[in-house]
């Protein structure tokens, strides 16, 4: 990582992701069978749009890299760092199951966030990815 690049702190990381579920929900409300899996779809490839960033990390100026490249996140990096929140959101209509589910995901990758000296949750160890500033 190149000096002038700092590792996205976990208040503006969680700004970002809390912005692109607001917008999969809206995008649920709007269009509600075919909500669901575009919802699906924005989770798993958000962060391969933009040139690494979704709609949350853009608003908020983050960006997703390779941790031994730097080179932008690409499709298969945003399948693979974002699969945790998948699952989590494909349980999600289940009541209470999915939604304990789900927050067990968000409390798993939040504290491997929190415990980790790279700022790299699971989703991120998974795919060899960092968030940065930018």
């Amino acid at each position: 990582m190149s000096e002038e690049q700092r590792n996205a702190g976990l208040l503006l990381r969680t700004a970002a992701k809390i912005l692109d579920f607001i917008l999969v929900a809206a995008v649920m409300e709007i269009i509600p069978k075919a909500g669901f899996y575009a919802g699906l779809a924005y989770i798993l490839l958000g962060d391969g749009f933009f040139d690494g960033r979704s709609i949350g990390k853009k608003l908020i100026k983050l960006k997703v890299v390779s941790a031994k490249t730097n080179a932008p996140c690409t499709f298969r990096d945003s399948i693979l760092r974002n699969s945790t929140f998948a699952a989590g959101y494909i349980f999600w209509p289940v009541p209470w199951t999915g939604w304990i589910f789900l927050f067990l995901v968000f409390v798993l990758e939040f504290t491997l966030l929190l415990g980790s000296k790279a700022g790299m949750r699971l989703g991120d160890e998974i795919a060899g990815t960092v968030v940065i500033e930018t």
